[in-house]
């Protein structure tokens, strides 16, 4: 009898681990949630705003930033409705895709599968150039402290691409998206640092007299040898930059797959959204018009490594550090997804592979067990590497950012969202709301092909110019 007892206690203790549907149990909540919307949210878009008003002046500029706020905010509180379902809510869609096939299917789910591939695979790029770039910076502003401001003070980023990759293979070896709570917390401290440093010197900027050149129409043609053509470039990739900076509905079902299922996930997660985008959206805007305030039309077009500032030197490689930190732990937000993906497909292509299944539990300093497996040490090391080979020869900040905005703005957190939104609730075809909906897609859509033309074209010049492998100054 006893003995029974203690099965069935063990039995209790054992399924407690799990949810309904066998997957590891989930302990996170809306705040944790709103950490990993932070951390994906806050990056380094945020270094651009400055540049990005300084080219669409004082009434668009403020105006792009609270539009595109509030359709992602819109969309996000969508897309956290089709987390579950829609044949029943018993059903978990784990990830963005699973969403799209649930809701949408056919051809739909193989176009999500590419805009999110892309933009995943595009961001972690974008956040190994921008990692390598502050690193550099934190060198060249002890330089620049050193010397005085007309040093030349060249330096390579290459080399802290290499540091950066060494690290995310060893943080690469994180089996799951559930074990990165802490790691997005401590992101998410550093991104409010960063931002609160920049803005803290823009401010100090300001109050010392040092009211850049401004204007309602951002940076004068004629100004600075800025042709009709180039104001109208300038302006796309700027619409580019910011898509980018709310970028983030490519993790919202990822992250919501985080969320213990009390109170219901959707309820959890529009909460989170609410909170995480309130104060990205303060931040952002904070930046931008204090960042265009203090430079005017000379904004950097990152004003932490473009040198805006010189000094205190101290601060600015606090606020570059911080910068690496929080991007180490945002390449792995965006990085979990696309690793999840090929793991999965894996193991389902070759269940009885030890090299691809087998897990070894390897013991920790806490006192706790990883698992261990070899094909993910593969696979990930891979595309660590991959990813820092395209950065190193393409490392350009701007133009890079503009197109990941524009290529997964108008597809990820406007088009599918709104489209399963309306497959779920059955909205009448041609009906208000139906169409309102459509014409909010379609409007979308026509940015991100402006933006992304803009992104294109400052690509392409900024390539002509670019030696791979040459030091920078």
């Amino acid at each position: 009898m006893q003995g029974s007892t203690s099965f069935a206690l063990e039995s209790t203790q054992e399924s407690a681990k799990f949810d309904d549907d066998g997957q590891i149990k989930r302990t996170g909540t809306w705040m944790t949630a709103s950490a990993h919307i932070i951390t994906a949210v806050i990056g380094s878009g945020v270094l651009s705003l400055a540049w990005a008003l300084a080219q669409l002046g004082w009434i668009a500029g403020p105006f792009a930033l609270m539009t595109f706020s509030l359709i992602t905010w819109f969309s996000s509180l969508l897309l956290a409705d089709c987390y579950r379902g829609p044949v029943s809510l018993s059903i978990r869609n784990y990830t963005y895709m699973h969403a799209v096939k649930s809701h949408l299917g056919g051809i739909n789910v193989g176009l999500c599968g590419l805009a999110q591939l892309t933009n995943l695979v595009g961001t972690t790029i974008g956040y190994t150039i921008t990692t390598a770039i502050s690193m550099s910076a934190i060198k060249r502003s002890n330089c620049f402290h050193k010397h005085g401001h007309e040093a030349g003070c060249h330096t390579s980023n290459n080399t802290f691409m290499i540091i950066f990759a060494v690290v995310q293979i060893i943080l690469c070896q994180i089996p799951n998206f559930h074990q990165l709570s802490i790691l997005s917390v401590i992101a998410a401290v550093m991104s409010f640092a960063y931002s609160g440093i920049g803005l803290a010197l823009g401010i100090a900027k300001l109050a010392g007299g040092g009211l850049g050149k401004t204007s309602l129409t951002g940076v004068p043609i004629g100004e600075n040898g800025v042709t009709n053509a180039q104001k109208i470039w300038n302006a796309s990739q700027a619409l580019g930059n910011i898509a980018f900076a709310y970028s983030y509905a490519v993790v919202l079902v990822e992250i919501q797959d985080t969320l213990k299922s009390s109170p219901p996930e959707a309820v959890a997660m529009k909460k989170a959204t609410t909170a995480g985008i309130f104060v990205t959206t303060v931040f952002y805007m904070l930046c931008g018009v204090i960042g265009y305030a203090a430079f005017g039309n000379n904004a950097p077009g990152n004003f932490l490594t473009g040198f805006g500032f010189y000094e205190p030197f101290w601060l600015i490689d606090l606020a570059n550090m911080c910068i690496v930190v929080h991007l180490v732990g945002a390449y792995q937000v965006f990085g979990q997804p696309i690793f999840g993906y090929v793991e999965s497909r894996c193991r389902r292509q070759w269940p009885g592979s030890e090299f691809i299944a087998k897990e070894y539990p390897i013991a920790t300093c806490g006192g706790g067990t990883m698992s261990f497996n070899l094909f993910r040490l593969v696979w990930r090391t891979t595309y660590v590497i991959f990813t820092i080979v395209i950065a190193m020869l393409l490392p350009f900040f701007n133009d890079f950012l503009g197109l990941l905005g524009a290529a997964s703005f108008w597809p990820l957190t406007v088009y599918f969202p709104i489209a399963m939104y309306i497959s779920r609730a059955k909205i009448r075809r041609f009906s208000f709301t139906w169409i309102w909906m459509q014409l909010l897609s379609l409007v979308c859509a026509l940015v991100s092909l402006v933006a992304a033309a803009g992104s294109i074209s400052g690509l392409v010049k900024s390539a002509q110019k670019y030696e791979p492998f040459k030091s920078v100054s």
